[in-house]
Order: C-alpha cells, then sequence, then structure tokens
C-alpha cells in the first residue's frame, strides 16, 4: 500500500469515528433536554447546574484517560460538551471582574465552557451584587496569585454577603508584553494592573529599565488603551491581545514560571458533596490570650487539613480580626462537621461560606 493509500484509508476512519462521535454528542443533548422537561415538571427549573456532578464527572474523565490526548485537554473538551447540553436546559450568565478579555473572565470560561453568556462588571464589590441582585447565575472572582497573596478586597466582601462559594478555578498566569506592532523598540512606558507589573518586575527591570511603569485597573484595560497610543507597552494574556487586535512582543514574561491564581465561584445555592471538596469558614474570635490557638485545636483534634488561614481587620473594631480558613472536606463530612459544632463553642462567631468542589484540572 502506498503512502498516500495508506493516508486515504486513515482519514476514512476518522471521518467515520467523527460521524459517530457527532452522533453520541447529540445523543448526550437529548438526554440532557429530557432531564430539563423531568426538572421543569417537579419545579425544580432553578436547579439546572449541579457544580458537585460536573466536578466528579470530569475527575472520572481525567481518572480513566489513557491518552494520547493529556487529561487537561480531554477534560477541557468534556467541559465544552457539558457545557452546550446544559445551555439547552438554561443558559447561564456569569458575572467576573472585567473588562472583557481578563484572566478573570478566562478562568470562567475554564469553569463553565463557553456556552454561556459572560457579563464584565468594573469592580469586584459589583460582581457579588450583581449574583446577589439574581441578574447573574453566578460569579467568578479572584482570591489569591500564587506570587502576590490573597485579594483582600474578596474576603473583605464575604463578611457582609449572604452568597456561598460554589467552586473554584485555578488558572496558570502567563503574561505577554503586547505592542501595537510586535516590536520593543519605541516602548517607553508599559501598563498593566499593579499585580502583573510585580509578577513581571524581573523581566521589565532586564528588558525595559528605561520604560515608566503605569498601574491601570486591569490588564485587559491596558490592552485596549495601547491600542491607540503608539511607543506604549501592556502586560496582558492572549485572549486580550486577540480582542484589541494588538501583537505579541514577547511571551509568558512573568518571573515565576508557576505563577497561578485562584478564583472563586459565587452563588445564591450551597453545593452538595462531590467527593473531594473543600470548605470555607469566616471566624470571628474574642480579642484575648489564646484564642487563636483554641480556634484550631477542633480543627487539629477532628483530623482535618487546614490549607489556609488569612487574617483581615473585622471592621467592628480597633485591632479585631476575622480569620479566613479553608479546611479539606465537606460540611456535612462528619469530621468537618464535628470541628465546626465544636469552632462555635470557642468562636465568637463562624459563618461557612461554603462547601465546594476541589478544581479539576
Amino acid at each position: 500500500m502506498s503512502a498516500d493509500d495508506k493516508l486515504e484509508t486513515l482519514r476514512d476512519g476518522i471521518d467515520a469515528l467523527d460521524e459517530q462521535v457527532q452522533d453520541l454528542i447529540n445523543r448526550r443533548a437529548a438526554l440532557a433536554r429530557e432531564i430539563a422537561e423531568v426538572k421543569s415538571a417537579e419545579g425544580q427549573e432553578t436547579d439546572f447546574y449541579r457544580p458537585d456532578r460536573e466536578a466528579r464527572v470530569l475527575r472520572r474523565i481525567s481518572e480513566r484517560n489513557t491518552g494520547p490526548l493529556p487529561s487537561e485537554e480531554m477534560v477541557r473538551l468534556f467541559r465544552e460538551i457539558m457545557s452546550a447540553c446544559l445551555a439547552l436546559e438554561k443558559p447561564l450568565s456569569i458575572a467576573f471582574l472585567g473588562p472583557e478579555g481578563t484572566f478573570t473572565q478566562a478562568a470562567a470560561l475554564k469553569h463553565f465552557g463557553h456556552s454561556v453568556t459572560t457579563l464584565p462588571m468594573d469592580g469586584i464589590d459589583d460582581v457579588f451584587r450583581e449574583v446577589e441582585a439574581g441578574s447573574a447565575d453566578y460569579g467568578v472572582v479572584p482570591v489569591e496569585n500564587s506570587t502576590e497573596g490573597v485579594v483582600s478586597h474578596t474576603l473583605d466582601l464575604f463578611q457582609h454577603s449572604s452568597l456561598h462559594i460554589c467552586g473554584e478555578v485555578e488558572q496558570r498566569i502567563h503574561h505577554h508584553l503586547l505592542t501595537q506592532d510586535g516590536s520593543l523598540d519605541t516602548v517607553t512606558r508599559v501598563l498593566a494592573h499593579q499585580q502583573a507589573l510585580a509578577q513581571c518586575r524581573g523581566w521589565l527591570d532586564t528588558h525595559l529599565a528605561h520604560a515608566e511603569r503605569v498601574a491601570v485597573t486591569s490588564n485587559a484595560e491596558a490592552a485596549r488603551m495601547i491600542a491607540a497610543a503608539p511607543g506604549s507597552a501592556a502586560i496582558a494574556g492572549e485572549m486580550a491581545a486577540e480582542l484589541y487586535a494588538v501583537a505579541i512582543a514577547a511571551r509568558n514574561i512573568e518571573d515565576q514560571p508557576d505563577n497561578t491564581t485562584r478564583f472563586l465561584i459565587i452563588g445564591t445555592r450551597n453545593t452538595q458533596s462531590s467527593g473531594a471538596d473543600k470548605t470555607s469558614v469566616l471566624v470571628s474570635v474574642r480579642n484575648q490570650p489564646g484564642a487563636l490557638s483554641a480556634l484550631l485545636q477542633p480543627i487539629a483534634g477532628n483530623g482535618i487539613s487546614m490549607t489556609r488561614i488569612e487574617s483581615r481587620p473585622s471592621r467592628q473594631g480597633m485591632w479585631e480580626y476575622v480569620f479566613y480558613i479553608d479546611l479539606d472536606g465537606h460540611r456535612d463530612d462528619a469530621p468537618v462537621a464535628a470541628a465546626l459544632a465544636e469552632l462555635e463553642t470557642e468562636a465568637f462567631a463562624v459563618k461557612v461560606l461554603g462547601s465546594y468542589p476541589k478544581a479539576v484540572i
């Protein structure tokens, strides 16, 4: 058999498989539509999206994947199929920290897929308000970066919000230097969010030490601004470069190659256990000796891993603080439930912000 004949046979095989894949996707979509009809008949029309079930499905896909496609790519493909099928039941609207082209929008699309409507908001507090008002089904907000630490404003808003944390997304952050023509020769200033400037400080010191550094509200806004500003560069992601039609002059200029931002999914509903979950708690303690030690004992005593603890001013009195704690497990798990009950007796106030699936790839 000649090489051309072999190629033709292989391509015929791909075409045949494509027909089967297409048929199976449509059969899956038909089942999703039937689920919507059953839920609507039972008055469950507001509960189409199940973060716990979606996380379980995607974990199974990752676990059973044998290649040659990597698990991350296989999960991404199935997430898009699930997103399109969910849109047949109820298209979701997702508020995010805008403008369009931000890493927060990229995180929203990574988590929900592209068959949703994304709503750019001017600030993190606007994302909270949009979801609280029912104008968006869910919101996506940044909470911490592996290089620069926590996003304090996000944590502070949970003190008075009734929203729940429904999920999390971990997004690798690759910063690119953008210019109008892809050249660095005429760059006299660099625009970016202050965190991006900090995360790329070493590269900027080496390659653009002479350029002025200007902090703006977001990297996407920086990309939009330089599109009409010769001599200016922006630090932003590939989505922003495409959206605002500017060129990438240098790729991956972040100082830490594993730079990752964690985003939270916020909504109005509690999330059931997925089998691999986190619980986030806000705890207020009395200002007295040993208060923090007493706070940690119920967690350790019940064998629970505490993955993060952050303190923030309570805004109720001078030198009074609240602690944001991430625990391994769901609030309905017996050890976590026992620890929370004990915390209630030790702390001034305990507020469970949500139990939710751990990030899936």
